[in-house]
């Protein structure tokens, strides 16, 4: 997660994430939810001018939901719904190289390394390496 998406998130923060949210049509946020309780988010933040071809895939899913397959499932739902709605060729994803299940996930949901960048990111004074995956349509 960026450092824009605030850990713990507190609910003035979470009202304002979700109202801007619903202000987007077509939707680019989406809740992940079972049994009628959500569970995570996902979405896809499409780009501008040169990278208008190109969108970012985002998400997180609470922890007592991981390794059941769910998050997978909501990235091929989300690639299938963004090859829809928008005029792109590509969804990509940004993981951290210690996230070894977001890799996982977005492996087998059909997305290819396509990068990885040494050192790129400071989150929480450590260095991280940016893996870049990512689809084509």
């Amino acid at each position: 997660m960026t450092d824009g998406f605030p850990s713990p998130l507190y609910l003035d923060k979470a009202k304002g994430f979700i109202a801007m949210a619903n202000r987007e049509t077509p939707p680019r946020i989406l809740a992940i939810s079972q049994h009628g309780k959500a569970i995570g988010g996902i979405g896809l933040h499409p780009g501008t001018d040169i990278y208008r071809l190109n969108a970012e895939l985002g998400y997180w899913l609470g922890e007592p939901f991981w390794g059941k397959g769910i998050m997978t499932e909501a990235i091929r739902q989300m690639v299938v719904y963004g090859f829809e709605k928008w005029p792109i060729d590509r969804i990509f994803a940004r993981p951290f190289h210690t996230n070894i299940g977001s890799q996982r996930a977005l492996e087998k949901a059909g997305f290819i390394l396509e990068a990885r960048l040494k050192g790129t990111i400071l989150k929480q004074d450590e260095k991280l390496d940016e893996l870049i995956y990512a689809i084509r349509r």
